[in-house]
């Protein structure tokens, strides 16, 4: 069960109020989409799930346990950026390497745990090239590659098709679609990507820190 409930969530920067005294609950393996203006809150309630940004009150909970001490590495969590936020010293076999280099997991695994990543985002044919050698596409599929070797029950994205074009954009949207199909994880993505919105389980808009409307997508609108 990978559920995350966020309860009476709230961060504040001086007298600026981010996000509101926010609760929700997303479901475990939901796709969930998060809607909003810019500066609403949606992507500062993503990073305190991360753990990426320090909460002011209130608690996030994942699989049932308050994580709001734990360190990012150590909740089960993956992120995946607008920027990408790939090294460029590194090639894309190394890029995506990387997390199993910070968890310490045995090297002997690494190779295959790599090419089982690479290949489901059909990147085997790049592993050796760097990223300035890739398309804004190719770099997200590694950061996304990145993002799923550890095999965590949560993957969170934030506009991860905000620096793509539509051709790309589409082919991301066709690979998340596909994971979420695959790997039965719990989704959380903060996008102005309609597409991707309109094939979510829920949608969340949210305005000045708070949910302004919610909805279910019917299963028609998935087909």
């Amino acid at each position: 069960m990978a559920e995350i409930e966020l309860k009476n969530l709230t961060k504040r920067w001086g007298s600026f109020v981010g996000v509101d005294n926010f609760n929700l609950t997303i479901a475990d393996e939901e796709f969930l989409v998060l809607l909003g203006p810019s500066g609403c809150g949606k992507t500062t309630t993503m990073r305190m799930i991360a753990g990426l940004e320090t909460i002011t009150s209130g608690e996030v909970l994942i699989k049932g346990k308050v994580v709001n001490t734990l360190e990012p590495k150590d909740r089960d969590v993956a992120m995946v950026f607008q920027s990408y936020a790939l090294y460029p010293n590194m090639t894309v076999y190394e890029n995506i390497r990387f997390p199993l280099k910070v968890r310490k997991i045995d090297k002997a695994l690494h190779d295959e745990k790599v090419m089982n990543a690479s290949e489901m985002v059909e990147l085997n044919d790049f592993l050796h090239r760097k990223p300035a050698e890739l398309s804004g596409g190719e770099q997200q599929r590694v950061a996304i590659a990145r993002a799923l070797i550890n095999t965590p029950q949560i993957i969170l994205a934030d506009e991860p098709s905000g620096n793509l074009d539509s051709e790309n954009t589409l082919e991301l949207n066709k690979l998340f679609f596909a994971l979420r199909d695959e790997f039965k994880q719990t989704f959380v993505i903060v996008t102005h990507n309609s597409d991707l919105a309109n094939m979510c389980d829920r949608k969340i808009i949210l305005r000045d820190g708070l949910i302004a409307e919610e909805s279910k997508v019917s299963s028609k609108s998935k087909d």
